[in-house]
């Protein structure tokens, strides 16, 4: 089961899909980058990358760095090419947090269909189910994350989680609104993305915990690990950390060892694929926290994370970030082909991921396309 070939699309999303304010300078059309790779058995395995501001930045790690560490390895080698990235990364590659993680959920997809199984089964399954929320864009007003939550709710969601616009009174506006409007009994949590102060974090976290929110994502960077660790002391909700952080699970051992949250995150694009993402999961299990996954906007990579999901106990939600039918490319299912009218999320029950590429739309949408074989 060696690796024969492997073929990249990069693609464009539709343009003017995000709020400009949030660009900056630099565009960020959330592109994407699709991977292939064919064994020698002829079973494909899938992964699509993210290429969120600059699409040639994938295309050139994907040919320099990540081709030529795959091609003619087994797919059974998943252990050994995952360190062998790590120490190509700190011998100069320098990867975005965003590779080479896809390049794993690939071997790992490859894997699972040589076995017949679904993917969650090839780990070891926990479960097949597991609830999800709704995850909200940076929104203009308040009546829009009203109306949304209220959206999912209608739908059966039972947890909706806001990302707030700033500033600091603005967001507790937010909180206070969307609480008033979808009751006691519905679950929420914020994540500002790290714009706070540690005197704006404590105030805002006191806030959310008077309105009985369950987590409060994100309010510095994640490697702010004393303010992290200030803020944990001083509040009782809970703190929420890691999602950005390098170095996959040793990023995340240090904000453990810090006593920086309560509970990290992880996902199989930024925390270095379903290798690493497990790592971290297992790490966090073993001091006692939860391991919640970030979405990685992209449909067939959110199902290798619920997937992931499934074979851990540490867990308690899928994250859907909305509106979904835009974050769902390149997968031909839709997510409500998985999510059911209580809100719960199925894993796929076909072989690997157990979802398909729309190869029409990557075809259309393509930037640039590569195949690289065994010499």
């Amino acid at each position: 089961m060696y690796i024969e070939k492997f073929e990249t699309w990069i693609c464009g999303r539709p343009k003017g899909m995000f709020d400009a304010s949030r660009e900056g300078a630099a565009p960020m059309p959330w592109d994407y980058g699709v991977g292939k790779i064919t064994t020698s058995d002829g079973v494909e395995g899938l992964a699509t990358f993210w290429a969120a501001r600059s699409g040639a930045v994938t295309d050139a790690y994907l040919t320099d760095v990540i081709a030529p560490v795959i091609m003619g390895r087994s797919i059974h080698d998943r252990e050994k090419v995952w360190h062998d990235f790590w120490n190509i990364d700190r011998h100069g590659a320098f990867f975005p947090v965003f590779l080479p993680g896809p390049i794993d959920v690939a071997l790992w997809d490859a894997a699972a269909k040589t076995a017949e199984l679904p993917l969650h089964q090839y780990i070891g399954s926990y479960r097949t189910s597991l609830p999800a929320y709704a995850s909200s864009l940076w929104l203009a007003t308040i009546e829009e994350y009203v109306e949304e939550a209220k959206k999912y709710v209608a739908k059966g969601f039972k947890a909706y989680k806001i990302h707030p616009c700033g500033p600091s009174d603005m967001d507790m506006a937010i909180h206070a609104a969307v609480r008033e409007a979808v009751g006691p009994d519905i679950v929420l949590m914020t994540d500002p993305v790290a714009e706070y102060s540690l005197a704006e974090a404590i105030k805002v976290a006191r806030h959310a915990e008077s309105l009985n929110f369950r987590w409060f994502e994100e309010p510095f960077r994640d490697y702010e690990l004393d303010k992290y660790a200030r803020l944990r002391a001083a509040v009782d909700i809970e703190i929420v950390g890691t999602e950005t952080t390098r170095g996959g699970p040793w990023g995340v051992a240090q904000a453990i060892a810090s006593g920086a949250c309560d509970t990290v995150r992880a996902d199989v694009s930024w925390k270095a694929g379903i290798t690493g993402t497990l790592k971290s999961a297992h790490l966090a299990e073993a001091h006692g926290l939860n391991c919640e996954l970030h979405t990685t906007t992209m449909g067939p990579m959110d199902m290798a994370n619920l997937h992931v999901s499934c074979a851990i106990r540490n867990c308690d939600y899928f994250e859907l970030f909305v509106p979904e039918d835009v974050f769902q490319a390149p997968m031909v299912q839709s997510y409500d082909d998985f999510i059911d009218d209580k809100g719960m999320i199925h894993a796929p029950t076909g072989p690997g991921l157990g979802c398909d590429i729309d190869w029409d739309l990557v075809d259309n949408a393509c930037t640039s396309h590569r195949v690289h074989t065994r010499s």
